[in-house]
């Protein structure tokens, strides 16, 4: 039996109600992902939500999965007063269906 959190590419309802995020997110990645996300934002692709990260350090844990990690600094506060919605999973960790370029900052 599977037991999803963050839904991934199953499609199970969470029963996630929409949380107020804190002002900073992180988004861990490869550093080769770096130029298609600062063009097109981060997206979801075949998962359900983007995973975001409340620290930098467990963000360049998730990007190091994916090779040379880079963290990504998400204005999470700006995103949700523009009607964004963020949900977080039992485990603590944050999702969003998507993350336009305009709220990524890559200091």
């Amino acid at each position: 039996m599977i037991r999803a959190v963050q839904g991934h590419s199953i499609d199970v309802d969470l029963n996630l109600s929409p949380t107020i995020p804190p002002d900073i997110l992180y988004h861990g990645t490869s550093i080769t992902n770096i130029e298609n996300i600062i063009e097109n934002g981060i997206q979801r692709r075949k998962r359900k939500y983007v995973h975001l990260s409340k620290d930098k350090d467990t963000a360049l844990q998730v990007g190091a999965r994916h090779g040379k990690p880079v963290s990504l600094k998400i204005d999470a506060q700006k995103m949700h007063s523009n009607g964004n919605s963020f949900f977080v999973s039992k485990n603590g960790v944050w999702l969003v269906e998507f993350v336009p370029p305009e709220y990524i900052s890559t200091k």
